[in-house]
């Protein structure tokens, strides 16, 4: 019994190689990413409380335009890295000029949108109590960095339309590369703008926004560039702009199985943003609390995060070859290798919790909730490898419905439920109300290893394409 476990849930050297080969150039873009995101998060913590409160409510907003855009290109990205596997390069040059229009929608209505509502947006996570500083800064110092932010969307775009397609084709190590370029550029302007450093004017959060526009500039340059100039490797890009055109039956079959991906993307990262308003009514403390623990649980996530990637292309690819009994084998060595990966990365993230806090310029309030939080997120890190490496099993089988379903429904009929009604009616601690929001969670865990399971992801959705 135990050897047949081990078979099923243990791979060879070579499976691990394979595995690593996919997941850890994704991992070590994601992880500088986020890294330079932490140490871009402090220099704007050392300015102080508001400032950092307002760049987090922002971003928290924002991360519902970038989640959108995923979800919009993800429903292609099947297509594509089953494409791949049939080394049919016109099918992937439709994929591509899919994602191109589809991007340009959801920028050009996110833009609108921060422009006409951008003010009502952030004041919605202001309205608890300001015992973590003055709330009307805060909402000054996000609405002058939102303004910044808006001129990288359309960069941020042509970049997720490139990347997203490199990585679907199996090339992972030239998005690495030109993401480590751009966190090294958003790295060095955030020095020089935040603080004023060698003559330049002392910008804040809005230097701190301006590195981030010009790094993402930099970051689609060198992807765009490279992507063109090496027609070799990439036989698929020779005239993709030749038109822009996509057929209408293509257009119907991409649309009608990534829609269920869009609206879930969309709905996922605004119930997300809703969780965190619940929570900000426990005050602004809470808000900066959950700011810094949420930015060096990036830094760690990058691990299962990097392992759902390389379960969507790997498997994708599988199953676009028509293997069906090695991508299941495959699936289920992966996702056993990322549960344990996270499990060593929580006990990590536990030893940190109590000292990362200390770095920040801010109350010792706001620093004993981010603790609080971190050790929260730590333990419930395996969890979530888990449910993000089936959530990529179901999605790479074509399985949309089920996705939306198992993503974005239960958040807002759960998730959200839970949140709102505890931080509402009752005088919980806000630690305690999250804690009870992720054991809602075990519900989707124990709906996910069924589906698994039974396989009904095992399919060639371009097979006849």
């Amino acid at each position: 019994m135990l050897s047949k476990t081990k078979r099923k849930f243990i791979g060879d050297r070579a499976f691990y190689k394979m595995v690593l080969a996919v997941a850890v150039p994704i991992m070590i873009q994601n992880g500088i990413t986020n890294f330079v995101g932490l140490l871009d998060n402090i220099m704007v913590g050392q300015v102080g409380t508001e400032q950092m409160s307002g760049v987090a409510i922002v971003n928290q907003l924002m991360m519902v335009y970038y989640l959108c855009v995923f979800g919009g290109l993800a429903g292609a990205g099947i297509f594509t890295a089953q494409y791949f596997g049939q080394k049919d390069n016109e099918g992937i040059r439709q994929t591509f000029r899919y994602k191109f229009w589809m991007a340009l929608i959801l920028t050009t209505g996110a833009v609108l949108l921060f422009l006409s509502f951008g003010e009502n947006l952030i004041q919605m996570y202001l309205n608890g109590n300001s015992d973590g500083g003055d709330l009307s800064a805060a909402l000054y110092h996000g609405k002058n960095y939102m303004w910044v932010m808006l001129f990288g969307l359309p960069a941020f775009m042509m970049v997720q339309i490139y990347v997203s397609t490199l990585r679907e084709c199996g090339e992972t190590v030239v998005p690495m590369k030109a993401g480590i370029a751009a966190v090294m550029v958003n790295l060095c302007l955030n020095y020089l703008l935040i603080y004023g450093k060698f003559g330049l004017p002392a910008l804040g959060v809005v230097g701190a926004a301006a590195a981030t526009v010009v790094s993402r500039y930099v970051e689609a340059s060198i992807v765009i560039v490279w992507t063109h100039r090496h027609k070799e490797k990439n036989p698929y890009i020779t005239g993709v702009y030749s038109t822009l055109k996509v057929p209408g039956y293509l257009a119907s079959k991409f649309f009608i199985k990534g829609a269920p991906l869009l609206i879930n993307e969309t709905m996922w990262s605004a119930g997300m943003a809703m969780l965190t308003q619940c929570y900000s009514l426990r005050g602004l403390s809470v808000i900066a609390g959950l700011n810094i623990a949420n930015t060096i649980n990036n830094v760690f996530n990058v691990v299962f995060i990097a392992m759902g990637d390389a379960v969507a292309i790997i498997i994708g690819q599988l199953l676009g070859a028509g293997k069906m009994e090695e991508a299941r084998d495959t699936d289920n060595k992966i996702i056993a290798f990322s549960v344990c990966c996270c499990i060593g990365v929580a006990v990590l993230m536990v030893c940190i919790a109590p000292l990362f806090p200390q770095i920040y310029n801010t109350t010792d309030e706001v620093k004993a909730v981010a603790v609080q939080f971190i050790i929260a997120q730590a333990i419930f890190m395996p969890q979530a490898a888990f449910m993000h490496a089936t959530y990529f099993t179901l999605r790479s089988g074509g399985k949309t419905i089920v996705t939306f379903l198992f993503d974005s429904v239960f958040v807002w009929c759960v998730s959200v439920p839970v949140a709102y009604c505890l931080s509402r009616f009752t005088g919980m601690p806000v630690i305690a109300i999250f804690a009870m929001v992720q054991i809602a969670d075990w519900i989707k865990c124990v709906i996910g290893f069924v589906l698994v399971k039974k396989g009904v992801w095992l399919q060639n959705i371009v097979a006849r394409a």
